[in-house]
């Protein structure tokens, strides 16, 4: 559960084109915006800032190379950090580098409430290009447990509903959630920090 403050407070969610929402909601919320929506609104927190530091393409090393940039001037007092189906793309070989970068934005990150997200599951068109998606979600875990970070895990929850077919209602291509899957990523991102859920939007 994410610790809220009485002083306002600054939410940095950094990622990939997942984060950004770009293209795939066709005009649609992304799940930041929806993130932002029950802070500000529906909890009341009108002078809380969030930022959407998620850049479409990006892995985790991109992330550190631009640190001071897209997460460090911003001084966050929440870190939200979804990242690896990118990095995902180098396969076994870039699992290292991965938790590496990864290890290293959270130590620059010091008081900064982390939170970690595992990437979400790909369709089977997508499966054989990310093949390694897997033990990079298991890297996001065994990195919270590490780090005390607050992990929010997607690929299990997304398994939990689709557990014998795919999640064709929740995704706009192979590896991009729609307007829906957008929905369910920021509601069960909320639920996991503690933070409710989205009421009638």
């Amino acid at each position: 559960m994410v610790a809220l403050s009485d002083e306002p407070m600054t939410w940095v969610m950094a990622g990939d084109s997942i984060t950004q929402a770009v293209h795939h909601t066709h005009g649609a919320r992304g799940w930041v915006e929806h993130v932002q929506e029950r802070l500000c609104w529906q909890l009341g927190r009108l002078t809380d800032i969030v930022v959407n530091s998620g850049v479409s393409g990006w892995t985790a090393t991109d992330m550190l190379g631009a640190y001071e940039f897209r997460i460090g001037r911003f001084t966050p007092d929440v870190l939200s950090l979804s990242l690896g189906t990118n990095d995902a793309l180098a396969g076994s070989d870039g699992l290292e580098r991965f938790r590496g970068a990864m290890r290293e934005i959270i130590a620059r990150s010091a008081g900064a409430q982390i939170v970690l997200h595992t990437p979400l599951v790909v369709s089977h068109g997508e499966r054989a290009t990310r093949a390694g998606l897997p033990a990079y979600c298991q890297a996001v875990r065994d990195l919270a447990e590490e780090t005390g970070a607050l992990l929010v895990d997607h690929e299990a929850d997304w398994l939990a509903h689709f557990p014998d077919r795919e999640a064709l209602a929740w995704l706009d291509d192979p590896a991009h959630p729609n307007a829906a899957g957008h929905l369910h990523l920021a509601n069960h991102t909320l639920r996991t920090l503690g933070l409710g859920e989205l009421t009638e939007l």
